[in-house]
């Protein structure tokens, strides 16, 4: 019979830890949570200073039954949960549930699932951190009082099924702001002057800089024609040749929210299937003679800081593969975000030495890219600056100056492993080399090229942008991100069109009541605030009865307003334009799971539906008859064909635009880059500027 009982969160991470206790531990599973509030009340004592009413999770009894069963039969108990505020919790309400005192020492925590982790966090138990589990319980009553008071009102006043937040509906206010940004911002005309450069038979770009020296914006044709007339024939005279010795650094190991931010610029990740398949790795795999085992650290962090164990294994494992002059001459000083709680290490693999490659046959693809980015990310961080040679040369042509800059890598140092991702359009600049110039020297125009250009509006959001926007904000924490961008777009809320967020017409009239009756929920500073009283509690600085009696005070008196002042907002369906062919009736526009669709507004006598064909307004270029549709693969890839089909066959995965190639005439193409669209023709070289 076993001595001990060990419990954990999942089935997964028990099969693993059992296996290096030993045969004198019982380790099971409690599938999360065993004890909430209940669903269909608010289940908070007001008059008790908010004591929490728990109960046992629907269909958690049995597994309750067995525990305790276990637990009986053990002679200790070790509560094992995740070690953040929300293990913390699930192990104190295990505590409670199984008569285990919470002062014993009882509790286990472990930033890995590697043997010698595992072994080395049972020769240190403690009893249960009471300021962790009131920091959890204070966000979820804080979050239960928020969204059982305002969510009801939300679906007597606008529509059932709604729901209010306090991280959720300031991520809806950021994406609603940045629309009104767009819709508001006014395009200013700039154009650039590009030539290429002629020494000897070397050519080279250069661009223009300025007149006498001083720099000059160019913000019309006028300009550009005035900077053309000054210059005089085609030669240059070679001027200030600077010659520089760059470094760059690595980017630090990954916390969890520059993990979704990376997962979704290299690897194309939703925020929710990053922190699944991280969760996976981080529980373990069956990875063959060595057995199931975790592969990276616990996954839910805001700090970079790595142990001196893991930085040693990865010093040893660099210089044996690249050379010692790769390892970094000294510690790096870990930023620290000042919101960060830093309770664990960074996100890393558990060991250098278990390269990507050698697990391929275990993992699934995407298990192996996430594993891969990880690995890359933290074995580059270790690694010695990246050396650049750069050079910049002035080129005169009486008052004119163009301007060219090059560089190249003279050491790649961290950069042979791994370079971050950018948010921008812009690839990971290559070598540019320029010839070898001295000042005196005379080059030869060989083109110049002036363009139009204007200012682009500010971007929409995509999920790593809005993670990143919240993380800097101070909203939210690393375990609310994913799902917060879960429900603002199950809610309606928001859409993701081309990955980046766009608001629907709900997800405005809700904001717009929140921020007339509640604007405290919506504002940035309270929200981040709250955020830090929470943390304040974990510290043990702050009751957190206080906090939830200050909050609740001003909350309940605008409630009651709200009760009587906020009107009742009818959602009418908006009109499709067409009749039903089965009974005459107006068709409108629904939404479902998998989008809008159009239904039978005489529903439920008629239950017609069918798919919105979505027209782009253009001409088909192959039969000049029908019109060009936004159709879907059976993949969910979009595609566009001709209304005409099966007569006409003309299809194409890029979105054809109105307008013909200025070059030949013929059709142009919205092509999809990595980052961003490029337009291009379909026939001839014609190609525009990137656009994000």
């Amino acid at each position: 019979m076993s001595e001990f009982l060990v419990i954990v969160e999942s089935p997964a991470k028990a099969k693993t830890i059992e296996k290096y206790l030993g045969k004198k531990y019982k380790v099971k599973a409690s599938m999360g949570h065993i004890r909430d509030l209940p669903k269909s009340q608010m289940g908070i004592d007001y008059d008790k200073q908010f004591e929490p009413k728990y109960i046992t999770i629907r269909g958690k009894g049995p597994i309750l039954k067995d525990l305790k069963t276990a637990a009986k039969k053990a002679k200790k108990v070790y509560l094992a949960a995740d070690p953040d505020r929300e293990g913390e919790a699930i192990a104190w309400h295990l505590a409670n549930s199984l008569n285990v005192d919470v002062n014993s020492d009882c509790r286990v925590v472990f930033n890995e699932i590697t043997k010698d982790a595992i072994k080395e966090s049972f020769l240190h138990p403690r009893p249960i951190n009471m300021d962790l589990v009131d920091a959890q319980q204070a966000r979820r009553i804080l979050d239960r009082l928020v969204g059982y008071n305002i969510s009801p009102l939300l679906w007597k006043k606008v529509k059932k099924g709604l729901s209010a937040g306090r991280v959720q509906s300031v991520a809806v206010r950021l994406i609603i702001d940045r629309e009104k940004e767009i819709k508001a911002f006014v395009p200013e005309e700039y154009w650039t002057i590009d030539g290429e450069f002629l020494k000897g038979t070397e050519s080279f770009e250069a661009s223009f800089y300025g007149i006498d020296q001083k720099k000059v914006d160019l913000s019309s044709e006028a300009d550009v024609k005035e900077v053309l007339k000054q210059m005089n024939g085609n030669r240059f005279t070679v001027e200030n040749v600077t010659k520089k010795e760059r470094r760059r650094n690595p980017a630090a190991p990954f916390t969890t929210s520059s993990l979704q931010q990376e997962a979704a610029r290299k690897l194309n990740f939703r925020a929710r299937k990053t922190m699944m398949l991280a969760q996976q790795l981080y529980e373990g795999i069956d990875i063959g003679s060595e057995g199931t085992i975790g592969l990276i650290t616990y996954m839910r962090t805001d700090s970079t800081r790595i142990s001196d164990i893991a930085k040693a294994e990865a010093a040893q494992y660099i210089e044996s593969t690249y050379g010692k002059n790769y390892l970094q001459e000294e510690q790096r000083k870990e930023k620290k975000n000042t919101n960060a709680q830093d309770a664990h290490e960074a996100v890393r693999p558990t060991s250098t030495l278990r390269e990507p490659s050698s697990l391929k046959e275990f993992l699934s693809r995407d298990q192996l890219r996430l594993y891969k980015l990880i690995w890359e990310r933290f074995v580059a961080s270790q690694m010695s600056a990246a050396v650049m040679d750069t050079m910049s040369v002035d080129l005169k042509n009486g008052p004119v100056i163009f301007r060219a800059t090059g560089s190249k890598i003279k050491f790649s140092g961290f950069m042979k492993v791994y370079v971050e991702g950018t948010d921008d359009n812009a690839e990971e600049k290559k070598d540019r080399l320029l010839p070898d110039l001295h000042e005196g020297d005379e080059v030869l125009k060989k083109d110049i090229d002036p363009k139009q250009h204007f200012t682009q509006p500010p971007p929409r959001y995509t999920e790593a942008r809005l993670v990143k926007t919240l993380e800097e904000l101070g909203i939210g924490r690393p375990s609310t991100f994913a799902p917060t961008l879960d429900t603002i777009q199950k809610r309606g809320y928001v859409a993701l069109d081309n990955k980046r967020f766009v608001p629907t017409e709900l997800g405005e009239i809700v904001t717009e009541l929140m921020f007339e009756f509640f604007p405290e929920i919506l504002n940035v500073e309270f929200t981040a605030k709250m955020e830090q009283d929470l943390d304040n509690i974990e510290e043990g600085q702050i009751n957190w009865v206080k906090i939830i009696d200050e909050f609740y005070q001003g909350f309940e008196k605008k409630l009651k307003i709200a009760e009587k002042e906020m009107e009742q907002v009818e959602i009418k369906d908006e009109p499709a334009g067409e009749d039903c062919e089965q009974c005459g009736s107006p068709m409108v526009f629904k939404m479902g799971r998998y989008g809008k669709f159009m239904a039978c507004s005489n529903f439920p006598d008629c239950r017609n539906t069918k798919a919105i064909v979505k027209e782009i307004g253009v001409k088909c270029p192959k039969c000049n008859e029908g019109n060009i549709i936004e159709r879907k693969s059976k993949k969910k890839r979009i595609f566009y064909g001709c209304d005409r089909f099966p007569e006409c066959d003309f299809l194409s995965w890029d979105k054809p635009l109105p307008r013909k190639c200025p070059k030949c005439e013929s059709l142009l193409v919205e092509k999809k880059l990595k980052k961003g669209v490029q337009v291009q023709c379909v026939e001839c070289d014609y190609k525009e500027e990137p656009q994000s």
